[in-house]
């Protein structure tokens, strides 16, 4: 992270620094880094320092946050053209927030969710406390404070761990975030869907995602030699615990994935069980990623017009 001289901030390389010492995910420090350089760049433009903040910027900044759109990401393929002349993307050509006539997902909004909004104020809050407790720079108090704690219920009470679960100590400025309804799939909407993708490997994907539950990294970082067929299993490296584990899955994925590998395998996709499982479709070969297999289920979302 960068100031606006192009020199690193130091405060937020040692906290960064701190995160990889935990032995936490490699995306974490990356997501933690988007919440600093947000209110790092707020600061900057009313000329606070970052030790100096009180409970007042916290205070705007989360109302900034409320209010503020978000950035536009512009594509290579749009930078010359103006804001106006870019097509909204795929899958997202209704009005923001409105929910998709197939699926009922809302779409993404133009401003932060509350979801971002509270991710960013525990990421603060505990930036601050890190450096406090280093006793780094002129910080005398967080500006992102605890709430703070309320009259426990009596011991024994019927309602007792109910209302610790209620009374627990939260951020200030951390908003409510909604409780979500699962969401699912009509099984004729399922069906579209396999029909609507473009080969085997897909297919295998979108079978094998459906059956373990694994998350869409975990699958696509599988090995060949992670898949064994007899006993309907395939390994993966979960994403928190960063341990392998074998995922039980059904007969069709593995039925697709046969078809998808003979088909490769002919093409000349490298074999062997150290190798990836999945590949891209066309030469030269490449392990398939997640931006790839994203745009695969694009591509099925357009043809059903859902999101």
């Amino acid at each position: 992270m960068l100031d606006p001289v192009g020199k690193p901030v130091e405060p937020t390389v040692l906290y960064l620094k701190e995160l990889m010492a935990r032995d936490s995910s490699p995306l974490t420090p990356r997501s933690y880094g988007m919440d600093l350089l947000r209110w790092f760049r707020f600061l900057w433009v009313l000329g606070i320092q970052w030790d100096r903040a009180t409970r007042e910027d916290a205070r705007d900044f989360m109302l900034w946050m409320k209010l503020a759109p978000k950035p536009v990401r512009v594509h290579w393929r749009h930078r010359s053209k103006a804001l106006s002349e870019i097509p909204p993307p795929r899958g997202d050509r209704q009005a923001p927030g409105t929910p998709n006539l197939v699926t009922g997902k809302p779409t993404v909004g133009t401003k932060y969710s509350p979801r971002t909004r509270a991710h960013c104020e525990t990421v603060l809050r505990q930036f601050h406390d890190f450096h406090l407790d280093g006793n780094v720079g002129a910080l005398l108090v967080n500006p992102f404070p605890l709430v703070r704690e309320r009259g426990s219920a009596w011991p024994g009470s019927q309602s007792d761990g109910e209302k610790k679960h209620r009374n627990r100590r939260t951020g200030l400025y951390r908003p409510t975030v909604p409780q979500l309804i699962p969401r699912r799939i009509p099984d004729e909407k399922y069906t579209e869907v396999f029909a609507g993708l473009r080969s085997h490997r897909d297919r295998a994907l979108l079978a094998f995602w459906v059956a373990t539950g694994a998350r869409a990294e975990e699958l696509l970082t599988a090995k060949q030699g992670g898949t064994v067929v007899g006993e309907q299993t395939i390994g993966v490296v979960r994403k928190g615990s960063r341990e392998y584990q074998e995922l039980p899955a059904t007969p069709d994925a593995f039925v697709g994935l046969r078809l998808c590998q003979e088909a490769a395998w002919k093409k000349g996709v490298p074999r062997g069980g150290r190798y990836p499982l999945w590949w891209t479709l066309r030469h030269p070969w490449r392990p398939l990623e997640y931006d790839a297999a994203r745009m695969m289920f694009n591509r099925a979302n357009e043809l059903l017009g859902a999101n």
